[in-house]
């Protein structure tokens, strides 16, 4: 069956642009802003992921330092409440990307990863998260013909990584589009992300963390024996400070260079009846994505719906990050007719959201560290859309960087190595334009690399997905 303009405007007919984790009534309310001058042991910038693992960490090694969390807007609200709630093992975007930029240590920081998201389904089950955790696993998914053999080439059972051929995967998944998958059984857990964020908030403030929402650092400084950080309305004096602004700029000029904000886009649809579910046969609970560099990545929620997002990856000149991004019709009509091609037994079922969100990457796809102020100063990002799990281990790292004592992890070279910097503009969205384009070009032609991934793939620039 044909999938129609008509049909696809119906589907998006009255979405709400409310990212759909957001749009919950248990929703806390916010909480005050910063007011006046105060102090502090350790400031936590950034109330999502990143700093919300940092804190509770933080007062987990010290009940007795005194924590205060500054976040610009609500807390989880931006790239940690709009995800698609994959929280994965790898630190690495992947383990080839891994073999690539770190092929000494690879092996490391896999175990490492595996370590970080028991690390989280631990802390779940410790504090009572309520935030839907579910441990299930990760099928990727061959569309086409070419991304077989790597997929076969992984089948490792003594691993948990299981091939599936396309007759196998749909009797498990039922899609035309599929032609088979690996199952990745210790890769992936599944959550309510936006949930997971309020949670940590709870149990931050239960451990005795200070938190102030709508308070945005505009600058830092270098006071001594301590850093002072501005807001609107009053200062924070803290010993150390951590770092976690994502997509936002970031309070050192010497990462300036180092991230870039990218918009990813999703679609949720209203509940599938028990019919529409039989007919699709996903019994399961794991996540799905597919192996294109332009990929689709869906799962299926605790109220019977189906969250599909990926495809696009929209870059805006000068590094905008703006409210008004968090929307692109072409994007959310594109997601709808994938989504029906994927499952035509659910054509005529309606989105109740479509939203998007500015995610960081850097050049070689995963996290890097700073340091800065003769260490009393520690920065991470560059999750490139891995962030959901990486960021608990990023704050680890942070922590870690603070005590200024060698650990383990400082000593990674993932630690130790920056990513190669992105250019100015123009540069940097011409760039992105040409890369865009060569990775189409490469969907297009059974995933062969053009000169220009070629020559990136040579400089040690990430842009594989």
């Amino acid at each position: 069956m044909s999938i129609t303009p008509e049909m696809i405007s119906a589907s998006l007919a009255g979405v709400s642009h409310v990212p759909f984790w957001l749009d919950d009534p248990a929703r806390p309310e916010a909480g005050p802003a910063l007011a006046g001058d105060r102090s502090c042991d350790l400031a936590v910038v950034g109330g999502g992921f990143t700093g919300l693992w940092t804190a509770l960490q933080a007062k987990e090694r010290d009940p007795s330092r005194h924590v205060v969390l500054l976040e610009g807007g609500r807390i989880g609200w931006a790239a940690s409440g709009r995800n698609g709630g994959f929280c994965e093992a790898s630190l690495t975007h992947g383990h080839e990307n891994g073999v690539k930029h770190l092929p000494e240590e690879n092996d490391e920081l896999t175990r490492l990863g595996y370590e970080n998201l028991d690390a989280i389904e631990d802390a779940v089950a410790h504090y009572g998260l309520d935030c839907d955790f579910e441990r299930t696993g990760l099928i990727q998914i061959a569309t086409e013909d070419y991304q077989i053999p790597s997929l076969q080439q992984a089948h490792n059972p003594e691993e948990g990584e299981v091939y599936l051929d396309g007759e196998e995967l749909r009797e498990r998944i039922d899609s035309p589009t599929y032609l088979g998958g690996l199952r990745l059984d210790r890769e992936c857990a599944i959550i309510n992300p936006a949930r997971l964020c309020w949670e940590l908030l709870r149990v931050c403030r239960e451990l005795g963390v200070e938190v102030y929402e709508n308070t945005i650092v505009r600058s830092l400084t270098d006071s001594g024996d301590t850093v002072t950080l501005t807001t609107d309305a009053g200062t924070l004096t803290a010993g150390r400070a951590a770092l976690g602004t994502n997509a936002f700029p970031a309070l050192l000029k010497r990462v300036k260079w180092h991230t870039a904000p990218v918009y990813d886009y999703a679609l949720m649809t209203e509940p599938l009846s028990a019919e529409q579910w039989a007919a699709i046969g996903w019994d399961g609970r794991e996540g799905l994505a597919d192996s294109a560099n332009r990929f689709h990545y869906y799962r299926r929620t605790v109220d019977g719906r189906i969250l599909f997002g990926g495809w696009d990856a929209v870059y805006y000149y000068g590094r905008r990050v703006s409210s008004r991004f968090d929307t692109r019709q072409e994007t959310f009509e594109t997601l709808a007719r994938h989504f029906f091609e994927t499952f035509p037994q659910a054509t005529g079922i309606r989105f109740t959201h479509a939203w998007g969100g500015a995610i960081d990457t850097c050049t070689r796809f995963f996290s890097f560290f700073e340091t800065a102020c003769a260490g009393k100063v520690a920065y991470a990002a560059g999750f490139t859309g891995l962030g959901v799990g990486a960021s608990r281990f990023a704050g680890t790292v942070m922590l870690d960087l603070l005590a200024g004592e060698p650990t383990a992890l400082t000593e990674l070279q993932m630690v130790k190595r920056k990513p190669l910097p992105f250019p100015p503009e123009p540069f940097m969205w011409a760039g992105a334009k040409l890369t865009t384009r060569a990775l189409i070009r490469s969907d297009e032609n059974e995933g062969r690399r053009g000169p220009l991934l070629r020559l990136l793939d040579a400089v040690g620039v990430g842009f594989d997905s």
